[in-house]
């Protein structure tokens, strides 16, 4: 899988036990100039002050941080915004009737402070002894700047950069019996809230060095073996269509994540769900590998 040429991460600093913005390369990761914000949140907020020293990023110009530890990239985007049944070939595998193209997307929440963790992460298999914890690899858009009511022609111009995301699903919790009425009988903050249940990372990569982010090859691994393997040009909504379109739901601000959708793959058809222990791997072409493991504590 290529690799991507940098991506902005997050780090330890050792003499602080606080998070920094570091730059990953395939040699390692290098110190941020001192010039730069503390952090990734912080040095999205002033996005477009950055953005021409960064497209001319000499990476081989800053210091090597020996072991350095990666964190969460983001920490911690504003909101979380996850698309949903946004893959045809995902829909075929779930029985849904064919998708329409040209519907509005589907959109949902996670709490990002809580369920946002980084590359290396363990997740906790949530309490409930019928959880049915799913894995779901997904490609996170990160927005640059604060807009509302972006055209589809625009949206493009709103993307800081793209990230690796595992949209885990907690399917046991998902339905509700004995609801107050309809409407109630479907839980999505349990089925899509507990803690840790989503990894991005390993790093962000700005829009400009993923030129062609809708023809992407995009995978899933656990344990080292395949469950997902497909292409971001089997997204049902495109990506400008995405972001036109959450934009006219809620004002979006700078460090927001999109994630796009999950493709065909996901355990819950087969009834094969993740254990403790259990290892997953995320990798998108040019975005480099996210893994995680989970356990019970």
């Amino acid at each position: 899988m290529r690799k991507p040429e940098w991506s902005l991460v997050q780090y330890v600093d050792r003499e602080t036990d606080k998070a920094r913005v570091g730059v990953e390369a395939r040699d390692g990761v290098h110190a941020a100039p001192n010039s730069w914000p503390e952090t990734v949140a912080a040095l999205l907020d002033v996005w477009r002050e950055f953005e021409g020293e960064l497209r001319g990023l000499q990476v081989a110009s800053l210091a090597l941080v020996p072991g350095a530890r990666l964190v969460a990239p983001i920490m911690y985007p504003r909101k979380v915004i996850c698309s949903g049944a946004n893959y045809y070939d995902h829909a075929a595998e779930m029985g849904t009737s064919e998708p329409d193209p040209d519907k509005e997307p589907f959109f949902f929440l996670k709490p990002p402070t809580t369920t946002v963790v980084g590359p290396g992460a363990e997740v906790r298999m949530p309490d409930a002894p019928d959880a049915k914890v799913d894995w779901e690899a997904e490609l996170g858009i990160v927005i640059a700047d604060r807009c509302r009511n972006v055209t589809v022609e625009k949206a493009f111009t709103h993307v800081a950069a793209y990230t690796n995301a595992n949209d885990l699903s907690a399917r046991g919790l998902f339905s509700r019996d004995g609801a107050l009425a309809p409407p109630f009988a479907y839980d999505w903050v349990g089925h899509k809230a507990p803690d840790g249940f989503c990894p991005i990372g390993p790093g962000i990569v700005p829009s400009w060095l993923v030129p062609n982010v809708e023809n992407l090859r995009l995978t899933l691994s656990v344990n080292g073996i395949m469950k997902q393997d497909s292409n971001t040009n089997n997204m049902i909504v495109g990506i400008a269509r995405l972001i036109s379109y959450a934009s006219k739901q809620m004002t979006l601000e700078p460090g927001d994540v999109i994630l796009t959708g999950t493709p065909a793959g996901v355990g819950m058809p087969r009834q094969e769900f993740l254990k403790a222990g259990d290892v997953m791997v995320v990798e998108i072409e040019g975005l480099g590998r996210l893994e995680n493991r989970m356990v019970r504590v």
